[in-house]
């Protein structure tokens, strides 16, 4: 059974810089592209970054680029996302997500003063 799970989220203020990490199992972790998603409170899914199974092409969206960096740890199953910078707008619930689209239950980070 595919199980990912998030942490690392919490409250932070604008400037401020949070790392999220999800744990996975149930997969082939190195061969799965990863992604994170997050979802805005009131609104939709909303693709944040993803990196392919060699950890050659990061991709990011416009809305993080040059402030988020994705990674991942082949030897730990774990995929992490190192947010600086954060601006209120980046406030909602992230998710990681597997190249199947499965995904975690998310962690909260909430950016406000």
């Amino acid at each position: 059974e595919v199980h990912l799970v998030e942490s690392g989220g919490g409250l932070v203020q604008p400037g401020g810089s949070l790392r999220l990490s999800c744990a996975a199992s149930g997969f082939t972790f190195s061969w799965s592209t990863m992604s994170w998603v997050r979802q805005a409170p009131g609104k939709g899914l909303e693709w944040v970054s993803s990196i392919d199974y060699n950890s050659n092409f990061p991709s990011y969206a416009d809305s993080v680029k040059g402030r988020f960096t994705i990674a991942r740890d082949d030897a730990k199953n774990t995929l992490y996302l190192q947010m600086n910078s954060l601006k209120p707008e980046d406030t909602g619930v992230y998710y990681c997500r597997n190249s199947a689209g499965t995904r975690g239950q998310g962690t909260q980070v909430t950016v406000s003063s």
